[in-house]
């Protein structure tokens, strides 16, 4: 054969290979986006406060990758065996992260520390991933098409990653199977390479026994994980668990003691039927008596529908808009036989219609005036959810009360977290409503704060106190509110609503949300 047939019978042989490294790092880069995906969840849901979270372990992942980088120059000869044995390892340590964390929960003092070790490692193999393929790609193709050619399949892969987690992985696998997936994704990608080139692996057998512990290891999790991830949850929770459900927003989680129940999102209470009508009776029935038209309601939040259910006990109530996030929340809440027994029912009555969005950009869109707006929202324990807190949100609500309306939140709790509570309230008022503070003790939450809001120009602060506490929920069903315990409930002891206490708090904004910082000021470790 002439040296002229040589070359061009060695073109397909480099094509070949070129196209195979290609496609194994279009894989690796969809699976390392959707681990740093992965641990990010994972640490809002055992750690709380999303954005925090998310920054840290992302950031974190990506210092991780530098480092990998970095160390990549320490790898002389050996490339294929060394970028084998990486994505089989990476393979091993992304299918265990979730197992890992859940399984050590209950038993480790400092989780955060464990869940970024977690990113750290995976991030320093991710890193080590791209520079290898380069370096043995370089004998195939010139730099520039190399470099190109291997970031842009990186980059397509963590596009596909992402949307991949985003629609299908986190709200159908949830963060048990979804990390078996990417396991499987780097296992795959090192077998393929293993198989293909096994005559340019010189530690053939050191590889194949990885292979075979890979092998092992993922066919153990996939039978193993969903036992050892509920064992983990049970450790997190005094009462058996009944039900736990990942859904793209957050995870939901019921439990049981003798017959009552308890709901849980993202580890923290909604509710217990012990005693929840100590909370929903006055954060419904006062707002909803005041108001001089009770034919439109509207709630924002409250997906379990147990406002709901307190809001059709109003004779007068013609139709009710729910707008909650999470359409997998309201669709428990309409269909779980536990939450239909709690709710009664409330979700499936025919004047209802629920609204799977943003509260705040739900009333952006809508034009419609409502007698009460109840605000059934979840703490304001994370920088996400500060633009429904804010002075904004509140002028919001108050451009939807129809004359005479009137609304309401709940405002996290005057005693743990008094701050929070004035804050609330002080952003309220500077929206422009005559506002009403009061509490109630909640036995199973503890003291829980509220605060009721109509027009300024519709009346001023005495004069609503004095129609609060006029009112005698005449006709209505209820276990715990009555006149008596509204007059309890609009005094407070000294200290917490003096001037002198408001006047150090600040108007919470989208801008500036000073919230967040008053309420992990809050006492709550002491409850």
């Amino acid at each position: 054969m002439t040296r002229k047939n040589k070359a061009v019978g060695a073109r397909p042989r480099r094509s070949r290979v070129g196209l195979i490294l290609k496609v194994a790092i279009f894989a690796t880069g969809c699976a390392g986006i959707v681990a740093e995906f992965v641990l990010s969840t994972l640490a809002t849901y055992l750690l709380g406060d999303a954005v925090f979270q998310w920054t840290v372990v992302m950031s974190l992942m990506l210092f991780a990758m530098g480092l990998g980088s970095r160390f990549s120059r320490r790898f002389g000869r050996n490339l294929l065996d060394a970028f084998i044995l990486i994505e089989f390892t990476l393979s091993l340590l992304c299918a265990s992260s979730s197992v890992i964390a859940y399984g050590l929960a209950g038993r480790v003092a400092n989780l955060n520390l464990l869940i970024y070790s977690l990113a750290l490692g995976i991030g320093l193999l991710i890193g080590l991933e791209i520079p290898l393929v380069t370096r043995i790609n370089q004998a195939y193709e010139e730099l520039k098409t190399n470099i190109a050619g291997v970031m842009e399949k990186d980059y397509y892969g963590a596009l596909l990653g992402g949307l991949f987690f985003a629609f299908f992985a986190l709200p159908r696998l949830g963060l048990t199977y979804t990390p078996i997936i990417l396991g499987a994704i780097n296992f795959l990608v090192a077998s393929l390479l293993l198989v293909l080139f096994h005559r340019l692996v010189r530690f053939r057998l050191t590889t194949a026994v990885a292979c075979l512990l890979s092998t092992a290891a993922l066919i153990a999790l996939a039978f193993l994980a969903e036992p050892i991830v509920m064992h983990g949850e049970q450790s997190r929770y005094r009462d058996k668990v009944v039900l736990v459900k990942q859904t793209a927003y957050q995870k939901i989680v019921i439990t049981q003691w003798r017959d009552d129940y308890w709901l849980f999102i993202n580890d923290q209470e909604q509710f217990s039927t012990l005693d929840e009508e100590r909370y929903h009776e006055p954060l419904v029935h006062p707002a909803l008596s005041l108001a001089a038209d009770k034919g439109r309601v509207l709630i924002l939040g409250g997906g379990d529908g147990l406002a709901l259910r307190e809001v059709l006990k109003h004779p007068g109530v013609e139709a009710v808009v729910l707008v909650d996030l999470d359409p997998a929340m309201t669709t428990l809440a309409a269909e779980l036989p536990v939450l239909k027994d709690i709710n009664r029912g409330s979700m499936s009555d025919r004047r209802v219609r629920v609204v799977n969005q943003d509260a705040a950009a739900f009333l952006e869109g809508d034009d419609g005036l409502y007698g009460t707006v109840i605000i059934d929202l979840p703490d304001p324990d994370s920088s996400d959810l500060m633009h429904l807190y804010s002075e904004g949100f509140y002028r919001l609500v108050k451009s939807h009360l129809a004359p005479g309306g009137v609304m309401v939140t709940q405002a996290a709790s005057p005693f743990f977290a008094p701050k929070a509570f004035l804050c609330i309230l002080k952003t309220i008022q500077a929206a422009g409503l005559t506002c009403l503070p009061y509490h109630n003790q909640v036995p199973t939450m503890g003291e829980w704060g509220f605060v009721l809001g109509v027009r300024a120009e519709e009346m001023n602060p005495p004069e609503l106190k004095r129609r609060v506490l006029s009112l005698d929920f005449w006709g209505l069903e209820t276990r715990f509110l009555n006149p008596e315990a509204m007059i309890s409930m609009v005094h407070f002891g000294k200290g917490v609503l003096e001037p002198e206490e408001l006047a150090k708090v600040q108007v919470n904004t989208s801008l500036k949300p000073v919230l967040f910082k008053y309420y992990r000021q809050g006492k709550w470790e002491a409850y």
